[in-house]
């Protein structure tokens, strides 16, 4: 009975051993390719050291025009996969509070860039914080110890902002281009002028009003600058309580245009012909402010409120000013003096 039972012992161990090879065996021929297959995903997810280097040496510094409002201060703007926060009516709130450090068409430049682990901080035109002057950091040694300069209040000095752009997970690998493309919401990297970035963002009826020098009854400020320009006279009456501002454009003996503005639109549009035929336009055409509304709430890029994404529209046929616009740019300070066109002739 013993000498069955050291048999049977034997037997298992032996089997014990013949498993136990089998198994190491396996897991050496395994474990190298379950390695490579996770180094290979996380190569695939994570930003290496070169692209980021490359991606901050890049993008920093470079001007860009932008296609959304941002809002100056220390809330700035988020995007993720392809959607721009705060939009709509809490936009609007910040904006009303804070301001705008740049609106759709004006050109920004990109002043730092922070890859962190989820996202890529984008800083432009220096950022919400202002770093302090050389002269701000003095201070005063005396009897009662250091004293700090007074600093001068100059909340004015902060013009930047920032749009952070967020990944599912990790910063992924991605190139230059791919870069770029995921940012397109927010900048134009391919516009070559103000003018071409900011009719990218507008509904089509207004960019060809723009395009073609035309004023509609509705239209904002901003938009009657990139039609028209500046005006060669400006008059401001009070008509019944109501103030308003009429824009002159044209002198005899061609077209005289008079555009008539109550706050921030466009109500009355006046021509006179050469021919002494007169037009008049008071019936509201367009709706700036639905269309700036949509526009923030990023619902008019697919839709049929703002022009599509794709190649930059065509150039202007106006050549006196390089974006096309005849007179200064939208963010100029028109004054009052008669100001001499640019050679454009009103359409």
């Amino acid at each position: 009975m013993s000498a069955g039972i050291t048999g049977l012992t034997l037997g298992w161990s032996k089997f014990s051993r013949w498993s136990t090879g089998i198994l190491t065996l396996l897991l050496l021929v395994t474990a190298p390719a379950a390695l490579a297959d996770q180094s290979s995903s996380s190569g695939a997810l994570h930003l290496s050291k070169e692209n980021r280097v490359e991606i901050v040496r890049s993008f920093t510094g470079g001007m860009v025009y932008a296609r959304t409002t941002f809002p100056l201060g220390k809330i700035g703007l988020t995007l993720k996969d392809g959607k721009v926060t705060p939009s709509g009516s809490e936009l609007e709130h910040m904006l009303g509070v804070s301001g705008a450090a740049a609106r759709p068409g004006e050109p920004v430049s990109i002043t730092n860039i922070t890859i962190k682990d989820d996202h890529i901080h984008f800083e432009i035109n220096g950022g919400p914080i202002r770093d302090p002057k050389w002269y701000e950091k003095i201070t005063i040694t005396g009897a009662n110890g250091t004293v700090p300069m007074p600093k001068p209040k100059s909340p004015g000095d902060v013009r930047g902002s920032f749009v952070d752009l967020y990944f599912d997970k990790d910063v992924r690998e991605l190139t230059g281009p791919q870069l770029r493309e995921l940012l397109s919401p927010v900048f134009d990297f391919q516009a070559k002028s103000s003018l071409e970035a900011y009719i990218d963002t507008v509904a089509p009826k207004v960019r060809d009003a723009i395009k073609d020098h035309n004023v509609l009854v509705g239209m904002n400020r901003e938009m009657l600058l990139y039609a028209k320009g500046i005006p060669n006279r400006k008059l401001r009456e009070n008509d019944g309580g109501t103030e308003h501002e009429d824009w002159i454009y044209g002198e005899p003996p061609h077209d005289v245009e008079f555009v008539r503005l109550v706050g921030d639109e466009v109500v009355r549009v006046e021509i006179m012909k050469v021919n002494g035929e007169r037009i008049v336009r008071t019936e509201k055409e367009i709706d700036a402010q639905a269309i700036n509304n949509r526009r923030n709430s990023n619902q008019g890029t697919n839709g049929t409120d703002a022009a599509p994404l794709g190649p930059p529209p065509e150039k202007d046929p106006c050549k006196s000013n390089p974006d096309g616009i005849p007179g200064a740019p939208p963010h100029s300070s028109p004054n009052n003096s008669p100001t001499p066109s640019s050679g454009c002739t009103p359409k």
